[in-house]
């Protein structure tokens, strides 16, 4: 006891003996509920396994990716339903990163109008529930847009209905490989001179138009592949038969009002964001940026964002990681994401309350970790380096 006693008034001892007594307690609480639901579980004559995911799913989904009708086994449909998830989450995200960097530097206007509307807009989105977001701009969609019949025409290509927005759908034929290839070509090209120009920058002071040259990359390279390899996509277009739209592709009311809304909402706090990132620079680059002739565009984004980004990226993760998980509210209106699928209907047909969850847990926190593991990257890559 007295050695005990002497490890307990030691510091560093005393630090290690409660660390090791925190981890049995923690590894304690698991096996008590590990034990707890195998104990349940042999009450109820149930037993632990994925066997599930190879039966017949038996239930419809209104928008689908991938080949799947509901023959198709329960696996397939978590999978839609995660591609579903996924195509919301990219869709919101970019959005609301355009969203939300404009009206941030809106927000710091020396215009008086703009930058009062764009501060009640954002303190009236970011103190309203999402939930409601959704929904009010689910109904607007589906209570003020018309009938197919008479549907908003853009150009007689795509139609504005209350079943859905209907696009033309692109369709790739032969030679559809050498148009992939000069899309990644430009892409490349885009990276590299882009570094090479920052390089040279740093090095001699010299400014290339880095933005023009790699708009007209991306734009000319796909164009003249496009060209040479005969127009390998044609495109399908919805055309009005009977009482709806066929053909083309098809934006369900409850895929575009879950995108907007989470975009709009997540939007007020990047602007947040990126106006205190734009704070956080010291007024001096401003006016050393402007004596040297610089008109406010490029102050802007030349010597502020550029700085400002180290700021502005730590919470933007936040947000885009909130962004994502809110996409679970879907099933509000009626949208097939992860959570309706997975963790819904399969989960009440198949009475797996706890293999569903922990998949769906699991798919959740995969799609989390990428997005956090993708902006730390990006965090590093643009920090202040010690020279």
């Amino acid at each position: 006891m007295d050695f005990l006693a002497r490890l307990w008034r030691h510091e560093e001892s005393r630090a290690v003996l409660i660390q090791i007594l925190v981890i049995f307690a923690v590894f304690g609480a698991f096996g008590w509920l590990v034990s707890n639901l195998l104990t349940n579980f042999a009450a109820l004559n149930k037993n632990f396994g994925f066997d599930f995911l190879s039966q017949p799913a038996g239930y419809d989904i209104n928008q689908t990716l991938i080949e799947y009708t509901n023959r198709s086994s329960h696996f397939r449909a978590a999978i839609v339903g995660l591609l579903n998830t996924f195509m919301v989450a990219i869709f919101g995200i970019v959005l609301a990163t355009i969203m939300g960097v404009i009206l941030g530097i809106i927000r710091l206007s020396n215009n008086w109008l703009a930058r009062n509307v764009t501060y009640w807009y954002i303190e009236f989105t970011r103190n309203v529930p999402i939930l409601l977001h959704i929904l009010l701009w689910h109904g607007i969609i589906i209570n003020t847009l018309p009938h197919p019949k008479k549907a908003l025409s853009l150009g007689d290509v795509s139609f504005l209905t209350n079943r859905g927005f209907y696009v033309p759908e692109p369709i790739a034929e032969v030679g559809i490989s050498v148009l992939y290839l000069a899309i990644v070509a430009a892409i490349v090209f885009a990276v590299f001179f882009t570094r090479y120009a920052k390089k040279l920058q740093s090095e001699t002071g010299k400014q290339l138009p880095v933005l023009w040259v790699n708009l007209a990359v991306l734009a000319l390279v796909p164009f003249v592949a496009f060209i040479a390899s005969g127009s390998p996509v044609s495109f399908e277009y919805p055309v009005l038969k009977g009482f709806n739209f066929k053909g083309g592709m098809h934006l369900l009311p409850e895929f575009v009002a879950l995108t907007f809304a989470l975009a709009i909402y997540t939007a007020a706090f990047i602007a947040e964001n990126v106006r205190a990132g734009i704070l956080a620079i010291h007024k001096g680059q401003r006016e050393a940026a402007e004596a040297l002739g610089l008109r406010p565009g490029r102050v802007m984004s030349l010597v502020i964002l550029p700085q400002a980004r180290r700021v502005i990226i730590p919470p933007l993760t936040s947000q885009y990681l909130n962004l994502t998980k809110n996409s679970s509210l879907a099933i509000a209106i009626g949208y097939m994401d992860l959570v309706a699928t997975l963790g819904g209907i399969t989960l009440n047909q198949t009475g797996r309350e706890i293999e569903t969850m922990l998949m769906v847990m699991g798919m959740y926190l995969a799609i989390s970790l990428s997005i956090s593991m993708g902006m730390n990257w990006y965090n590093s890559s643009v920090k202040l380096v010690d020279r």
